[in-house]
């Protein structure tokens, strides 16, 4: 699969005729075709491909095939760019931008990974009325948003970071980390790979611009955290190895405290694989409150 869609993203080359090549596999299935992918990738052949479902979501069809370390393997990889929309906008945006990115002069791939549990869609209809359709769409193409903002009475908090399906459990957390009298900010990457490099891209070009005096602009990720908040611990929850999203914290300067799954899977219902992993709401706010608490 990954070798045809390499040579499909190569019909630009090889006739003058570009091709939209989309491949679906499952999630764990990535790193069985992992040569093929970097082959294809190598050869600067573009195509998009669809990794799902994806982490414990696919408990209930068998253990074995859990995905945990795609997400890394994702934004690691030259040549692609790796996703985790969290929201069928997100999915739409992303994907109709991967399609302009195919043709783009300094285009790429794109992959992503998705998950099929149902998510309730009305957080993100609440955002796209607070910013608009536009500010949100180039938020979410730049790699992140902030879903919710911490309540800011509160005198102290923490800023939760999730990707994918893990928000709704990162959302029942919040609450009750608020209930318990923490400010609870949640900022979804919905590319942790833009983030990052938007921030790396950033953090070069100040590093030059030392030399001469100057001082260019933050990244995306430094406007997502807020200057009052960069003093408050992060927790970050994905559905994938707790690696993938450890870097944040120490891109703003914070103590933080990554949750993901970081062992072998097993079959059951998906709240019982949140919990087993230590992903849950519950496990989410005693870790909220540790990073609190040291910060």
């Amino acid at each position: 699969l990954f070798l045809l869609l390499g040579q499909l993203g190569l019909a630009h080359e090889h006739h003058g005729e570009m091709l939209v090549p989309i491949g679906t596999v499952y999630d764990p299935v990535v790193l069985r075709g992992l040569d093929a992918f970097v082959y294809s990738l190598y050869n600067a052949g573009r195509f998009i491909v669809a990794g799902t479902p994806s982490g414990v979501t696919l408990a209930p069809e068998g253990g074995a095939h859990q995905s945990t370390i795609t997400a890394s393997v994702g934004m690691e990889l030259p040549g692609v760019c790796f996703a985790e929309p969290a929201y069928a906008v997100e999915l739409d945006w992303i994907l109709c931008d991967a399609v302009r990115r195919l043709a783009a002069v300094d285009g790429e791939s794109t992959y992503l990974r998705l998950s099929t549990r149902p998510v309730d869609q009305t957080p993100f209809s609440l955002v796209r009325d607070r910013l608009g359709v536009d500010e949100l769409r180039r938020q979410v193409l730049a790699g992140g948003y902030r879903l919710r903002d911490g309540d800011p009475s509160r005198g102290s908090g923490v800023v939760l970071v999730t990707s994918g399906a893990m928000v709704p459990e990162v959302l029942a957390a919040a609450d009750e980390i608020e209930h318990e009298g923490l400010a609870a900010t949640v900022i979804v990457a919905s590319s942790a790979d833009r983030l990052y490099r938007g921030w790396q891209q950033a953090t070069r070009a100040t590093i030059d611009a030392l030399g001469a005096g100057g001082r260019p602009a933050p990244s995306h990720l430094d406007t997502l955290v807020a200057a009052d908040e960069r003093g408050r611990s992060i927790v970050s929850v994905q559905d994938a190895a707790s690696h993938s999203l450890a870097w944040i914290g120490s891109a703003v300067g914070a103590r933080q405290i990554p949750l993901g799954v970081d062992r072998f899977g097993e079959s059951g219902r998906i709240a019982d694989l949140h919990d087993a992993t230590g992903i849950s709401a519950a496990h989410i706010v005693n870790a909220a409150v540790l990073a609190a608490d040291a910060g």
